[in-house]
C-alpha cells in the first residue's frame, strides 16, 4: 500500500480550524475577497498619466528647512 493513501483521511489542526470557521461565519470568505478588493485589487497604471505625474513635480531642495 502507497505511503500518501495512508494518511488520506488525514486532517490536521488547523484545517479544522478553517473549516469550523467557515461553518460559524457563511459570509467569512466574501469579506475576505470584499477586503481584498479594498487593499489589493487596483486600477491597472496608466503609463502616460505616471510620467506626466513624475515630470511635474517639484524637485525637492537638499536641505528642507534652508531658506534661498
Amino acid at each position: 500500500m502507497p505511503f500518501f493513501k495512508l494518511f488520506k483521511s488525514y486532517e490536521s489542526e488547523a484545517t479544522k480550524f478553517i473549516a469550523e470557521l467557515k461553518e460559524k461565519n457563511p459570509q467569512l470568505e466574501e469579506q475576505q475577497r470584499a477586503g481584498r478588493a479594498l487593499l489589493w485589487d487596483k486600477a491597472p497604471l496608466n503609463l502616460d498619466t505616471t510620467a506626466r505625474d513624475k515630470d511635474s513635480r517639484v524637485k525637492q531642495q537638499p536641505y528642507v528647512y534652508q531658506n534661498h
